[in-house]
């Protein structure tokens, strides 16, 4: 595992070269060039007057003695070029931050656009947490680093400026100066690879972070059900000193930098001083442009300091960009060959041959399967679990990719259809009903966003004429709460069914929940079904045993493939392994069930009074 152990590259993780970064992020501040073109102009105002302020003292030194009135002269120059440096500087930030924010912003839309075009797929190998981490944290991070970043580009251009003068002055001592540079080049480039190898890695340990307080904080309720807060704290705890501990040794690595540099520095400067002494005892040059390299030796190695020292700030900008740019890079294992409409889909489904597995190193759910399902049938699948129900039905709505064999819907390949206008045509309803925070007629509305109140009003009171929603507050209006919270688990599947029924999808899929309900609800909810199965084809997983009888077809699974077909009678005399299903998962469910049960009971407690 190494020091760093845990922290592990996500499988899409990419690492690109800085020359690439840069070329990538110069496309995104290319869309604001009249902003960078300001920016660009007090860079070279701020880096001129900088670099004036050694000059001008230096001048004044030469003139001291012999031409007094000079001397204020220049001590006005230097309140002009410092009055215009605090101006330029100025507005350099404003127009930066302003740029930067948009950039940050544009990277942010980018990579959350990315991420919500990702496939199931990607989500089953990928924690969301981590997700969440690069789109807010990373580009955060990148942007406050490009920010500083523009202070170094500043003193460059002011270090290039002075290069000028100093050759003016001394053509020995300022060679002499450039000599040192080598050393610097030689040392950043020493503290480059590992500088971006722990700035990455402190990256994946807030992702890690991020990724466990997100778990937390979602599965509260189960932690305080089984009394677990002091076992999520302990993990948080493990995540946070990992963090920690990384930090350490980031911190660490930063820590080397400063001191190197500072020696170097006072190497450089002890050089052209002693050198510089030399040349002014003999009258080489005169002690102001003397003056003027000692000066000259911190301006011109101050940003390479600066270069070097925050290079692993920079680095880590880049890591945080790198991160970003994966998310967006990313690939998705759901491949459409073309981009066709489906039109008005009919609903007949057909799979031919259909082998899928869910990783290359894992054993194929469906084998050479082959199913049609005719226009408005209503077929439900049942099997133990891992028989490929879910599987069947995530593969119509085109969430993951098969390996071999068609599914035409229609007649027509699934691959050419445009996925976002053939999902259009879907209606889904998930084992585990999602509602987002807001209203329960929001909620319904969320599948189509056109519909008006009065249509959302009368398919919500046209199931058991309304009553479901007297244990509502506001009825409709009431809030539902984070996650649908604040409704109970009936009604959290009625609002879902709703959704769908609305929408009028021509595929209706249907993941029942296993979850209990009282009857009358499951009553209502039966009857939501209803609606929907008179106007689509509809795929069933079925859990109530009212669901299955009213499918036209059931299909019993077995590893991955079809045992048994046909109506409920149908198989149960037949007593092969739809019986034995019924017997353990649905018998239970029937009235006869019950009321067997019932006199059972009654039959008891006569015997033992």
């Amino acid at each position: 595992m190494g020091i760093f152990g845990g922290l592990n590259a996500e499988k899409y993780d990419r690492q690109y070269s800085d020359t690439y970064l840069a070329g990538r992020i110069a496309r995104y501040m290319w869309r604001y060039r009249r902003q960078v073109m300001g920016i660009v102009a007090s860079f070279t105002l701020l880096s001129i007057t900088s670099s004036l302020q050694p000059i001008l003292i230096s001048a004044g030194v030469d003139y001291l003695e012999h031409h007094a009135s000079a001397v204020v002269l220049i001590l006005v120059a230097l309140v002009v070029s410092a009055t215009l440096e605090y101006f330029s500087n100025w507005n350099r930030r404003r127009l930066l931050s302003q740029v930067i924010s948009r950039v940050v912003a544009q990277m942010r839309e980018d990579a959350f656009e990315a991420a919500i075009g990702r496939d199931l797929a990607f989500y089953d190998r990928n924690k969301t947490g981590k997700i969440v981490s690069r789109i807010t944290t990373d580009t955060q991070e990148f942007g406050d680093v490009l920010l500083f970043s523009s202070d170094v580009l500043s003193q460059m251009i002011a270090l290039i400026v002075l290069v000028g003068v100093l050759f003016q002055q001394s053509l020995p001592l300022t060679i002499l100066l450039l000599l040192t540079l080598p050393v610097f080049i030689v040392c950043t480039l020493a503290l480059r690879s590992l500088a971006r190898q722990v700035t990455r890695k402190g990256s994946r340990a807030m992702a890690v972070v991020n990724d466990n307080i997100q778990e937390s904080v979602t599965g509260i309720s189960v932690a305080k059900n089984f009394r677990r807060e002091q076992m999520i704290y302990e993990e948080f705890a493990a995540v946070n000193k990992l963090s920690y501990q990384t930090n350490i040794r980031r911190g660490f690595v930063l820590a080397m930098v400063f001191p190197i540099m500072n020696f170097l520095v006072g190497a450089a400067i002890a050089l052209v001083l002693y050198a510089g002494a030399g040349y002014v005892f003999v009258g080489v040059i005169s002690a102001g442009a003397w003056f003027l390299f000692i000066q000259g030796v911190d301006r011109f190695l101050f940003p390479v300091i600066n270069l070097a020292s925050f290079w692993s700030q920079i680095q880590q900008g880049l890591s945080a960009a790198e991160r970003v740019f994966s998310l967006i890079d990313a690939e998705n294992t759901v491949i459409q060959t073309d981009q066709q409409s489906p039109g008005a889909i009919q609903g007949r489904i057909e799979f031919r041959n259909v082998t899928f597995r869910y990783a290359d190193d894992l054993e194929p759910v469906l084998r050479n399967f082959n199913l049609v399902i005719e226009p408005k049938e209503d077929i439900a699948f049942v099997g133990h679990t891992g028989a490929g129900k879910s599987t069947i039905a995530k593969l119509v709505a085109r969430f993951y990719e098969f390996q071999e064999g068609e599914i035409l819907i229609d007649g027509r390949d699934i691959r050419t259809f445009d996925l976002t206008d053939y999902r259009s045509r879907l209606g889904i309803v998930p084992q585990q009903p999602f509602l987002f925070s807001g209203t329960v007629l929001d909620n319904i509305r969320y599948a189509r966003p056109a519909a008006t109140d009065e249509e959302i009003h009368r398919i919500a009171y046209s199931i058991g004429g309304g009553e479901w929603l007297e244990g509502l507050p506001d009825g409709l209006n009431s809030d539902a709460g984070e996650r649908g919270a604040r409704l109970s688990m009936g009604q959290r599947q009625l609002v879902s069914l709703l959704r769908v029924l609305i929408q009028q999808p021509a595929i209706f899929i249907l993941d029942e929940a296993t979850a209990s309900v009282d009857p009358f609800t499951e009553m209502q909810i039966q009857e939501a079904i209803e609606k929907i199965l008179a106007h689509s084809t509809s795929i069933l997983i079925a859990h109530r045993l009212s669901t299955v009888r009213s499918a036209d077809r059931i299909i019993v699974l077995k590893d991955g493939g079809i045992m048994e077909e046909g109506s409920h009678d149908h198989l149960m005399q037949q007593g092969g392994h739809y019986a034995e299903l019924y017997n353990t998962y649905f018998r239970h469910q029937s009235l006869s069930y019950v009321e067997n049960a019932r006199t059972m009971l009654e039959q008891m407690e006569a015997a033992g009074d």
